[in-house]
């Protein structure tokens, strides 16, 4: 229901590093990095400050992260609520009589 950007996104923010991120997705650093390099582009927007030292965000980034996370959980709860209702539904009570 979100970009999947979005979650590499929080964890290369939350991690500091593409390859520990890497490591807690289970997909390769150059993975990681052509995601975000996707992100950014999409969005024309640059989200990390690159250093030998590591990562750090933007202000860009910064505000695309708070979004990001309310983003991603309005998303779960979204589908929670779905599959809720659809499950009320289910609840019918059938009885049937033969002439």
């Amino acid at each position: 229901m979100y970009n999947p950007q979005l979650e590499t996104f929080l964890r290369v923010a939350d991690a500091g590093s593409f390859n520990k991120a890497a490591e807690e997705l289970f997909i390769t650093p150059p993975a990681v990095i052509k995601q975000i390099t996707s992100l950014e582009s999409s969005l024309d927007v640059q989200l990390f400050l690159r250093s030998p030292r590591g990562l750090k965000l933007t202000k860009a980034g910064k505000s695309i992260y708070r979004d990001a996370q309310y983003i991603i959980q309005y998303c779960k709860d979204s589908v929670v609520r779905a599959k809720n209702a659809a499950q009320e539904g289910d609840k019918a009570i059938r009885i049937g009589v033969s002439p």
